[in-house]
């Protein structure tokens, strides 16, 4: 289907995989490449058959080659075949390419038709000037007018040479442009040259950015699709590629994970065949063509049908040249046979790469998967220009962002879906008869795609689906045991190729077999049928039954091919799969370490105990969820509690911040973790996660704190609320995206006129890096401060693209994709799209790595026209370190407040004992009834202040660490206590307190900490106060209590207290510090929140309720009361 030599092969006959631990990454990474590996040999072997069919390779059967390529194929055979792909010493026709030694410019190899096409041939009249010639050893600049050969130096000499393609320049003889696309090999340069019409509009510079226009705004519209559709964005990528290249078909070749390929999207021409839906063998596209299409991204053949163009060399050279990288290369024979056959004469492919992280690459280095291709067919010939090829190569490298991005994302879901699934799934089997995670919904069918799937548990066999017999499970259990035994599981695609007697037994129904143990003797099952069964041939005319010629190289015979090698096999399971049924695995087997192999049925043998195990069921959901999303992580990833604190922290952001997972966990995000002038920003964004809305894209500034400077992260986040399992939020969990920079806050250029020059060539510090673009593309202005910046003056930069040339050659970035996203910055800013703070880094002219956050708006006339983009760079400056210093000051401070606090507490303390000691004197004496009572209120009290004196640190209340002392104890001397600590204050403010308790509270014993429920309900009373209009205002403190029977001899009093004024109450900021106590700005906003978390540890609640003409506070707290023969519980 895509360039490349190719012919119909066969799938390796992949042996069970079983193993004791999980499925790893870098397991899956170390298996992907021993498949590319064995790909390589079956590839080789079908690369000989087809040399030994002849020419025209019509003896080549497709059928036979399926069953034929498993023996083995000597390493000379390898290398031949490889050889032949990479250095075939041939070109197409539509072009010539010229090879040269670097430092002399001579020429070390050249293509046949190289001198026809420069104009170079032997003229018949003699000449007087002395003639140009092309032979071995010519300088290359002799070739081409002077302007040309100036172009070509100056393309010599830069890092990146790929990068300035293409040059346009003229031969010497003729006069005729061509389009000049370098690039560098083990020997030389190599100058592929394409014959540019002087009628393309391409050949311009205005005419290479209009193609750039064109893709970046085929990439707008990828970029606004919703998100969450994999399919709409191959559907639209193809149209996008269609529209732009003219092709009659185009199409979204996707490869699986077993290396086979499936056409995924197409647009096409209304009269030709669909090809959507069809899916070919992986030697269909062999890997030493995927290998090339990582190197050479975008792989055009104009005609299939010309004949080759041999290259001569210097006989010097040890090996034929490497046509890697060379746009010219000729397809092999194979390729151009199945092109013709398909009605095919010209084609472009182009590669889909995803480039993954550090931690997915072997050996530490980022990885690059080849995800798939976008395939164009054309039933003419048809040539596209090298700069509309390039602007495409740019669409399929934000194709790539975007589709990484959705496939991250739909593994997210992905995960989430499975983390719920096992986690109702356990519940279930812990709490129900097991044959419930089968008959029951959801159940283990649910977990990954499957036919059909079964459990296994104490010799009892519960079906779901398409399964085998009973009969036919015992055995395979037996095989299990004897063959697999020391595995804890197995998958494969074909029980016939895992070595299962039995499988012929079993037919087409049940094929691919993954298996769990839960103990030894007990077993979860998933079955698949045979592959052909799920494969949907898109041609309605086409049914794979349908009778064809096996011999003849189509994409029908491949689709028959790639059914004959998926006989009697289904489809693989895929790697997230295996991790979701190993997950299940461990936590089940955890489950039944310690049950007695005779239950059939989880007890709960008490209501607390169940309520234990709910408890824990919902802890462990959301710990599997946090660890697996932490662990999986590509990105820095933390994550907080409901009170705001950290309970997740991954690697990388540990990296960022020099703060190890160890010391992170428990701080608070706002206090202890981000910057002051964020620390609002981060609340609110806390808040909102916790109800359930989820921002997106919010800046957040996080310390560092493994040098001296601490040196600020700057991390754009999106804030995902934390569900357990009943879908309640226990807290949020944040990806970021690091996009540090040393950047200063700044206000950003909206419109400028006039001259400001001034401006950008002042040497000011405070003036920041400033460049400027044409609508072109071409660099106007490079200020001074670019100019120190980057080490590149303004002479050698003024003129040239900002895109490729600048940055890109002059200023390395890193990888294609940065260049990606710097064009279509660029591009929307002359379109009229502005960016603000865009990530931007590149190296300098000494290689040293600049980090900065790019704006870019756009450039308008007088007239108000759009005439190119102004652009500036935010980088570290003076200003912020002072900023930075200042903070380090108030944190000194702070520490200063601490100290004054604690002395205050140690001192106050013996004041407080001589209190205590004349209570006590007072009690010796003689004392009336309301006397005593007097004394009892102030005894209480007192007892509340030594208390509050040891939450000086308030870490234990933060923490939910503290102790509560429980003891029994009146709630009348409560609720006298705390009514006492108000009424100076009622009698200052002039307000009425009007009390609605019933009697029987005032006698009413029950069991608590009484200072502490005496502390939170008098904190929440004088708030009331204090907020209660004074003008013949009023306060009422109102007390229900009812009983609640909960087990034989238990009683609990649900009491509800509720403080009420009139008017509109506490301003709401008092109120969001309380409920919402990351941050706190006022002594009254820290009591509440204290308040209400001490409220929490006794499972209490607090709700603040605003009425049209009153507010109150509702504080719900149930007690035990004690049996009436003890006086004290321990």
């Amino acid at each position: 289907m895509a360039s490349g030599s190719r012919a119909a092969g066969t799938h390796d006959h992949h042996q069970p995989q079983s193993s004791a631990t999980s499925n790893q990454r870098g397991h899956h990474n170390i298996e992907s490449v021993s498949k590319a590996i064995a790909q390589y040999t079956v590839d080789a072997r079908l690369h000989a058959v087809y040399e030994q069919s002849g020419e025209s390779g019509r003896s080549f059967d497709y059928s036979q080659s399926v069953r034929t390529t498993t023996q083995s194929v000597p390493e000379q055979e390898i290398t031949a075949y490889l050889s032949k792909i990479q250095r075939g010493g041939h070109i197409q026709p539509f072009g010539c390419m010229i090879a040269i030694d670097e430092p002399s410019y001579r020429v070390i190899a050249y293509s046949e038709n190289a001198c026809e096409m420069l104009g170079l041939t032997h003229q018949s009249v003699p000449s007087l000037e002395k003639p140009e010639f092309l032979a071995i050893g010519t300088d290359v600049r002799t070739l081409f007018t002077p302007s040309s050969g100036i172009l070509l130096e100056k393309a010599f000499g830069a890092r990146e040479i790929t990068l300035l393609n293409p040059v346009w320049i003229h031969s010497k003889n003729s006069g005729k442009p061509f389009y000049a696309i370098l690039h560098r090999i083990d020997v030389g340069i190599v100058i592929d040259l394409e014959p540019a019409r002087t009628e393309d509009p391409a050949l311009s510079i205005a005419g290479a950015v209009q193609s750039q226009k064109l893709a970046v705004r085929a990439i707008s519209q990828l970029q606004s699709l919703p998100g969450g559709d994999i399919q709409l964005l191959c559907d639209t990528v193809v149209h996008s590629v269609r529209e732009l290249t003219g092709y009659d078909r185009v199409m979204v070749y996707k490869f699986h994970e077993d290396e086979h390929g499936e056409v995924v999207a197409e647009s096409k021409r209304p009269d030709l065949e669909p090809y959507i839906g069809l899916h070919y063998p992986a030697t269909d596209i062999p890997q030493a063509s995927r290998f090339l299409f990582k190197q050479n991204r975008v792989r055009m053949i104009v005609d299939c049908h010309t004949t080759p163009v041999r290259i001569i060399q210097d006989e010097g050279l040890i090996q034929p040249l490497c046509l890697v990288g060379s746009t010219l290369r000729a397809p092999y024979g194979c390729h151009a046979q199945y092109m013709a056959n398909m009605g095919s004469i010209a084609s472009l492919a182009m590669a889909v790469v995803l480039n993954g992280n550090d931690e997915e690459g072997l050996g530490g280095r980022s990885s690059m998967r080849l995800w798939g291709l976008v395939v164009c067919h054309h039933t003419s010939a048809r040539c596209i220009p090298f700069p509309l090829r390039y602007a495409c190569e740019f669409l399929m490298q934000a194709f790539g962002l975007q589709l990484n991005m959705e496939l991250q994302l739909a593994s997210q879901l992905s995960e989430k879906r499975v983390l719920r699934t096992q986690t109702l799934l356990c519940d279930m089997l812990l709490r129900d008869s097991p044959a419930g995670i089968v008959t029951q919904s959801p159940s283990i069918m649910d977990l990954v795609k499957c036919d059909g799937a079964a459990l296994y548990y104490q010799c009892k066999y519960y079906p779901q689906g398409v399964t085998p017999t009973e009969a036919q499970i015992k055995e395979i259990v037996e095989w299990l045991l004897a063959c697999h035994g020391d595995s804890t599981g197995l998958s494969t695609d074909s029980l016939a190729d895992a070595r299962y007697s039995g499988a012929a037994s079993l037919g087409d129904a049940v094929c691919g077999m993954a298996v769990a143990y839960i103990t030894k003797r007990d077993f979860l099952f998933w079955f698949r049928s045979h592959t052909a069964k799920e494969i949907k041939w898109g041609g309605a005319k086409h049914h794979p039954e349908d009778k064809d010629d096996g011999q003849r190289m189509h994409p029908r015979s491949s689709f028959k091919a790639f059914l004959e090698v998926v006989k009697s096999r289904s489809l693989p399971w895929e790697n997230a799969e295996m991790d979701a049924i190993h997950s299940l695995q461990l936590i089940l087997r955890d489950s039944f370490k310690d049950a007695e192999p005779t239950n059939s049925k989880a007890v709960v043998h008490a209501q607390i105990g169940e309520l234990e195990l709910q408890g824990m069921d919902e802890l462990s959901s959301v710990a599997r969820e946090m660890v697996r999303l932490i662990e999986t992580a590509t990105a820095p990833i933390f994550a907080v509690d409901i009170d705001g604190r950290i309970n997740g922290w991954n690697a990388k952001v540990a990296e960022l911040t020099s703060l190890s997972v160890e010391e992170a966990m428990g701080k608070s995000l706002v206090h202890d973790l981000v910057y002051k002038e964020y620390q609002e920003t981060v609340d609110k964004l806390l808040y909102r996660a916790l109800q359930g809305e989820e921002d997106k894209n919010v800046e957040i500034k996080l310390k560092t704190f493994g040098s001296e400077d601490h040196k600020a992260i700057y991390v754009v986040v999106n804030a995902c609320s934390s569900k357990d399992y009943t879908n309640n939020i226990v807290g949020v969990c944040f990806v970021g995206q690091d996009v540090t920079g040393h950047k200063v806050v700044m206000d950003k250029f909206i419109n400028i006129q006039g001259d400001y020059k001034a401006i950008i060539h002042s040497p000011n510090p405070l003036i920041p890096p400033i460049f400027a673009s044409d609508e072109n593309t071409c660099c106007l202005e490079w200020s001074t401060a670019m100019e120190k910046l980057t080490g590149w003056s303004r002479e050698e930069i003024i003129g040239k693209m900002l895109v490729g040339e600048i940055f890109g050659s002059c200023c390395c970035l890193k990888g294609p994709d940065a260049l990606t996203k710097f064009m279509i910055v660029l591009h929307n800013a002359i379109g009229g799209q502005d960016t603000d703070k865009f990530s931007f880094s590149f190296f300098d002219r000494n290689g040293k790595y600049v980090q900065a956050l790019l704006t870019a708006n756009k450039r308008v006339n007088m007239e108000g026209q759009i005439i190119g983009a102004f652009c500036f760079l935010q980088i570290a400056s003076p200003e912020l370190q002072q900023a930075l210093k200042v903070q380090r000051q108030q944190e000194r401070n702070r520490f200063s407040r601490m100290k004054e606090l604690a002395y205050i507490c140690q001192e106050v303390k013996s004041p407080l004992n001589g209190i205590c000691f004349t209570n006590s004197l007072l009690g010796a004496t003689i004392l009336t009834e309301d006397q005593k009572q007097f004394l009892e209120t102030s005894a209480a009290c007192e007892k509340q202040i030594v208390k509050i004196l040891r939450d000086v640190d308030l870490e234990s209340i933060e923490d939910g660490s503290m102790e509560l002392e429980k003891a029994e104890f009146s709630l009348g001397n409560v609720i006298n206590a705390v009514v006492s600590q108000v009424m100076l204050l009622l009698r200052e403010r002039n307000l009425q307190l009007i009390r609605d308790i019933p009697e029987e509270i005032k006698t009413l014993a029950v069991y608590g900490d009484q200072a502490r429920i005496q502390q939170v309900l008098a904190e929440f009373l004088l708030n009331m106060v204090r907020h209660a209009p004074s003008t013949e205002g009023w306060v009422e403190i109102h007390v229900h209590p009812s009983m609640k029977q909960i087990s034989d001899g238990l009683t609990i009093v649900h009491t509800e207290f509720r403080m009420v004024c009139p008017g509109e109450g506490l301003p709401p900021e008092l109120v969001g510090n309380m409920f919402h106590s990351s941050r706190w700005i006022t002594q009254e906003g820290l009591g509440l929140s204290m308040c209400r978390k001490i409220l929490n540890l006794m499972d209490g609640e607090v709700q603040y309720i605003r009425e049209s003409e009153r507010c109150y506070f509702l504080i719900i707290l149930e007690l035990p009361i004690p049996p009436r023969q003890s006086k004290s519980v321990d």
